[in-house]
C-alpha cells in the first residue's frame, strides 16, 4: 500500500516506537503513581522521561508544564473550557478543526462568544485582520498551526506577538505541523499548545497532550484519582496532577517518547526537507493533469505536506474509493472535520481528496500516485 493519510495518523512508525510500547507492556505494565513497588516506580519513570523529552522539544521551562491527554481533541477541550469564563470573547481562523469550533459552540450557552477571521482562498491568514478584530473582552486567540485540509501554515510567530502585546492568551492547535515545524515556546511566548502524539510526533494513537505555561491558571474539566494527595476530596492544585486524573496510557507515552527521540536523531529540519520535496513533486505532477484542481498555497514555504485536490466535479469520496480499491493508495476524502476550511476553499459541496506525506514516504510512491490520479482523471474528464 501507498499510505498518504499521515495527516490523520502517521504510519508506519519508527521501529523504536513499536519496541518501546511492547517492552513497556511486558516489563513495566503497572500503574504510574499508584504504588511504591518497583514496577509502579519504573512506569512512573517512563512517563516522566517522556515529559522531559517533550519539555525539551518545545523548550518549556519545566517538564511540569507538559500535561498528558488521550488525544489533541481532549487537550483542546481542556484548554478552551478550562480557561474561558462568561463574557469572554475568542478569535479563531476559518481554517480551524471541529475540535476547536464545537467546544466553542458548546460554550455559547454560557455567554462565551467568538468571531471568525476569514483566510484567503489559499487558506492563508493576514495577521492584521486578526489584530483589527480584537475586542476589549477578547480573552483567547485559537489557531491551528497548519490546515489539515490544504496544508496552509498559520503565521504563529506573528500571532503570538500580537497576543502578547494585547495581553491575550494564545492557544495553538498543533495537530498538524508539530514534529515538522520547530516550535520554541519561550522564544515565541506562546501560552498553550495542544498536540496529538500519533501524528507528527510519530507516537501511538491514544496519546496527546498540552503544554501550559506556568504563568496560566486553568480550571479542570475532569476530576478524579491522581495518585497523589489521596487525603483530599477535591482536585489537587499540583501540576501536572491537577490535569491528569485517571490512569495514564503508559505504553503509549513510552512510544511517544520513542517517536520524539527519532525526530531528534533524524533532525526536524531533515524531516521537513524530505516531506516538502515529496510535496513539491506531488503538486507539480498533479497540476499537469487535466481536470485536477490543487488547493492551498502556491508558495511551499507557506505549507506543510498536506495536499487536497478535486477532479473536475467528481465526488471526492468516489475518487478516494477508486484510489484505494484499484491502486492501493490510502488517502482521505470528504470534509475532514473542518467545515469552515471548506467554506474558505469553496469545496463544501464536493469535499476534497487529501494526500498527506510523512517521513517514510518515497519519491517512487509519489510518482505512482501521480500516475494513478492521471488514470482516474482521464476516465472522467
Amino acid at each position: 500500500m501507498i499510505y498518504l493519510d499521515n495527516a490523520a495518523t502517521t504510519w508506519p512508525k519508527p521501529e523504536n516506537v513499536y519496541d518501546e510500547v511492547k517492552n513497556t507492556m511486558i516489563k513495566y505494565g503497572a500503574n504510574t503513581g499508584r504504588g511504591s513497588h518497583k514496577l509502579s516506580i519504573a512506569a512512573s519513570r517512563i512517563v516522566y522521561n517522556t515529559r522531559e523529552l517533550l519539555a525539551k522539544f518545545l523548550n518549556a521551562r519545566s517538564p511540569m508544564e507538559i500535561i498528558f491527554t488521550m488525544n489533541c481533541t481532549m487537550a483542546l477541550n481542556m484548554a478552551i473550557k478550562g480557561l474561558l469564563k462568561t463574557g469572554d470573547h475568542v478569535l479563531i481562523t476559518s481554517m480551524e478543526h471541529n475540535s476547536v469550533i464545537r467546544p466553542l459552540n458548546a460554550l455559547k450557552s454560557k455567554g462565551i462568544n467568538y468571531d471568525i477571521i476569514w483566510c484567503n482562498h489559499e487558506g492563508l491568514l493576514d495577521p492584521e485582520n486578526l489584530k483589527k478584530a480584537i475586542k476589549s473582552n477578547t480573552k483567547l486567540i485559537v489557531t491551528t498551526m497548519a490546515s489539515n485540509v490544504c496544508g496552509s501554515l498559520m503565521p504563529i510567530n506573528d500571532i503570538a506577538a500580537i497576543a502578547r502585546s494585547y495581553g491575550i492568551v494564545y492557544l495553538i492547535d498543533g495537530a498538524q505541523g508539530l514534529g515538522v515545524i520547530d516550535v520554541d515556546t519561550r522564544k515565541m511566548g506562546v501560552d498553550i499548545i495542544a498536540f496529538p502524539g500519533h501524528k507528527g510526533l510519530l507516537g501511538p494513537q491514544g496519546t496527546g497532550g498540552l503544554y501550559i505555561s506556568s504563568k496560566l491558571k486553568l480550571d479542570t474539566i475532569i476530576e478524579g484519582g491522581t495518585g497523589s494527595h489521596s487525603d483530599l476530596d477535591s482536585q489537587p492544585e499540583e501540576i501536572p496532577d491537577k490535569f491528569e486524573s485517571g490512569t495514564l496510557n503508559t505504553p503509549g507515552i513510552a512510544g511517544l517518547g520513542a517517536g520524539i527521540k527519532y525526530i531528534e536523531e533524524r533532525g526536524i529540519d531533515d524531516i521537513r526537507k524530505h516531506e516538502m520535496y515529496l510535496t513539491d513533486c506531488l503538486i507539480r505532477g498533479l497540476r499537469e493533469i487535466k481536470g485536477v484542481v490543487v488547493y492551498g498555497p502556491q508558495d511551499l514555504s507557506q505549507r506543510i505536506g498536506v495536499v487536497s485536490i478535486n477532479i473536475d466535479d467528481i465526488d471526492s469520496s468516489l475518487v478516494g474509493h477508486i484510489l484505494d480499491l484499484k491502486y492501493d493508495i490510502a488517502t482521505r476524502s470528504g470534509l475532514h472535520c473542518s467545515i469552515l476550511a471548506h467554506k474558505t476553499l469553496g469545496t463544501v459541496n464536493q469535499g476534497t481528496v487529501r494526500f498527506s506525506v510523512g517521513p517514510f514516504n518515497t519519491i517512487d510512491e509519489i510518482e505512482n500516485t501521480i500516475k494513478a490520479v492521471y488514470d482516474v482523471a482521464k476516465n472522467f474528464v
